[in-house]
């Protein structure tokens, strides 16, 4: 039998991300003044918001990954599924395309979220650039802001190309179910089959571009967290 969750077992860090998480959804719907004012109040500039909104972001492609993997395998059992049994793994492949479409869009809407908070915190940090007096400070920061503006635009790329990667693989899956819904015999599987080849290659693409993304979210998060 596994160990309860106690307090003392939360680790600095999950403790930090459940407290931000909290803070959100109570704060969710205020405008973004208020919500940035709020944060600060608690210790969380908007550099802790986007780190934590990069990281769901990067466990939502995640998920996704093992999702896509996951109904294209409930896909591929329908092929060898006998005639009698069509109507019960039609529910199934039904499920597979909902729990796809469903894992995407909480792609897209940490991906949304992740973008709504860079563009305030560069925006922020642009206008606070007037206000040094020391011009070798300005200058460095000027430095850090148009290097993390790099970065960040490498991320967002990768994310956004993982994005798009999901509309094809969605669309297959919609096509498949709304064929079948109307032709649940052995001619129709036998399409399947030979559409799924190219499905297959498509989700292995998504993955692909998935991981690429997920790999750049650790990178930003790693240097957003040595830089202080």
């Amino acid at each position: 039998m596994s160990n309860p969750v106690t307090v003392t077992s939360i680790t600095p860090s999950c403790a930090r991300r459940l407290a931000l998480a909290l803070l959100s959804v109570t704060l969710l719907g205020g405008c973004s003044s208020l919500y940035y004012n709020t944060m600060e109040k608690f210790g969380y500039e908007k550099r802790d918001i986007l780190v934590n909104r990069v990281e769901d972001a990067r466990d939502s492609q995640n998920d996704a990954q093992e999702t896509f993997r996951s109904s294209l395998e409930r896909f591929q059992s329908v092929v060898d599924t006998p005639d009698t049994e069509l109507k019960n793994q039609y529910a199934e492949i039904t499920d597979a395309y909902e729990d796809s479409k469903a894992s995407a869009e909480t792609v897209r809407d940490r991906i949304d979220k992740v973008e709504d908070v860079a563009e305030d915190l560069f925006d922020e940090w642009e206008d606070e650039l007037v206000k040094y007096e020391s011009t070798s400070l300005r200058r460095s920061s000027e430095r850090q802001l148009d290097e993390t503006r790099t970065q960040y635009s490498q991320l967002i790329s990768r994310m956004h190309e993982a994005e798009d990667r999901m509309d094809p693989v969605l669309q297959a899956f919609q096509d498949q179910v709304l064929y079948l819904k109307h032709n649940l015999n052995a001619q129709a599987i036998g399409s399947l089959e030979n559409v799924l080849v190219g499905i297959r290659q498509d989700v292995d693409e998504l993955i692909r571009n998935m991981e690429q993304s997920v790999a750049e979210s650790e990178a930003f998060i790693r240097r957003f967290r040595e830089g202080g």
